[in-house]
Parts: C-alpha cells; sequence; structure tokens
C-alpha cells in the first residue's frame, strides 16, 4: 500500500509541481490550498505525511502543526515545514512547533524527495519496505504471503489489503468509511456494512484456537489494531 502525501501549499504553480513529482515517486498524493482545508483532510482523510507551508490563507502552517501535535489521534503524523523563511531563528520554531523537518523556498525536488523518504523510513518504516510486522504477525508485501507465528495464513485481496492498511498505524482507529476509501477505493461504491463482513472473514483467517484476536472494535467508531496484543 502506497504512502498518502497531503500537500498543504497555496501558490498554485508550487502545488502542481509537487504533486507531479510526488506522485512520480510513487506516492499518492492529496491536495489542501488553505490550512481550515488542510485540518479537515488531516482528520478525514488520513495522510501518512504532512507536506505544510508555513504561511497559509485562515489556518498558518506553524498553528496546524501545533494542533497536530496536541490532538492524541495525529501527535506521530510526520510533518516537513516548507517555507521562505530561512532565519535559525524561524527554522528553531518551526522544529520546536514539532515539524520533523524544515526545507526552505527554493528548493530542489531531488532533496525534497530524499528527505521526504527519510523522514517516512523514520516514522512510518513499514511504509517504506516490502514486510510489515506486528507482534506475531508478519505481511510481505512484494511475495502476497502473511503469517502469524509458525504458520501460513491465507487471506483474500480485499482482507490483505484491509490487513495492510490497519498495520500501518497500530492503534488508530479508522472508521468504516476510512476504510472504505482506503481499501476499497473512493470511486467504488461499497456499503459499509461491507466492511463489518470483511473483518469478521480477517479474523477468522488470522485467529485460531488460544490466540488472541489484534483487532479491536470500537463500538460507533471502527476497527483497529490493538496495541496491546503486540
Amino acid at each position: 500500500m502506497r504512502a498518502r502525501i497531503l500537500v498543504v501549499e497555496d501558490e498554485e504553480a508550487l502545488c502542481a509541481l509537487l504533486e507531479y513529482n510526488i506522485s512520480k515517486e510513487g506516492f499518492d498524493v492529496e491536495i489542501a490550498t488553505d490550512g481550515e482545508e488542510a485540518l479537515i483532510k488531516i482528520e478525514e482523510e488520513s495522510p501518512d505525511l504532512v507536506l505544510l507551508d508555513w504561511m497559509l490563507p485562515k489556518v498558518s502552517g506553524i498553528e496546524i502543526c501545533r494542533q497536530i501535535r496536541a490532538s492524541a489521534e495525529t501527535r506521530n503524523l510526520p510533518v516537513i515545514m516548507l517555507t521562505a523563511r530561512g532565519e535559525e531563528d524561524d527554522r528553531i520554531r518551526g522544529l520546536d512547533t514539532g515539524a520533523d523537518d524544515y526545507l526552505t523556498k527554493p528548493f530542489s525536488m531531488t532533496e525534497l524527495m530524499a528527505r521526504l523518504r527519510a523522514v517516512l523510513r523514520r516514522t512510518r518504516p513499514t511504509l517504506s519496505g516490502d514486510v510489515a510486522t506486528f507482534g506475531d504477525i508478519i505481511l510481505d508485501r512484494e511475495r502476497r504471503r502473511v503469517r502469524r507465528g509458525q504458520r501460513e495464513v491465507h487471506l483474500g485481496p480485499t482482507e490483505f489489503r484491509l490487513l495492510d492498511c490497519l498495520l500501518q498505524r497500530p492503534g488508530r482507529v479508522y472508521s468504516r468509511e476510512q476504510l472504505l476509501d482506503l481499501v476499497w477505493g473512493r470511486d467504488v461504491y461499497v456499503e459499509a456494512r461491507t466492511v463489518d463482513v470483511h473483518v469478521g472473514r480477517l479474523r477468522k483467517a488470522l485467529n485460531r484456537r488460544g490466540e488472541k484476536d489484534p483487532i479491536r472494535t470500537v463500538r460507533a467508531a471502527g476497527y483497529a489494531l490493538d496495541e496491546t496484543y503486540s
């Protein structure tokens, strides 16, 4: 599953350039052109990294970064700040607010991509390789295989994508609507209760007698991999 990058930038030409280059690197890209739209997309779209301009209409990049770090849901969301401010005090302020990295305009796309991949490797290691693990569960993306302990787990394509999605952020509660977008795609119409059916199939395949169920159902909210499991 590809990493989802939210680009928050109000300069149209730069926004288009960023979208093109980041997509070319194999990432999924979402765009927000002001601070209010960015906060909504961070809550609804569940990005894996935010590329955040400092100066934005409505809500500043610094304030967005503060709100990201203040929320339990997003405090570990990686943020790279983009800004025309090059003074040392400004860089320190951005990093102190919680940014994982800081890039001053103008910058090269090569450097940006290198930093973006480096931050993802550090903060989202399951997205930077072909193998993801959680407790005794191992998911191999290249071979399309899943193991739990010493046994192989046989999953259908949808259950494989569903497990891959949950593995990327253990402990995060995904709503049924979010899982529909991430696993089935936004352009596919599927009823929300379909998620429950496939979670049931995933549980049946993963769990044998005496094994703890790693998938937690959160009433009226959705599903998560239980962090206490691992």
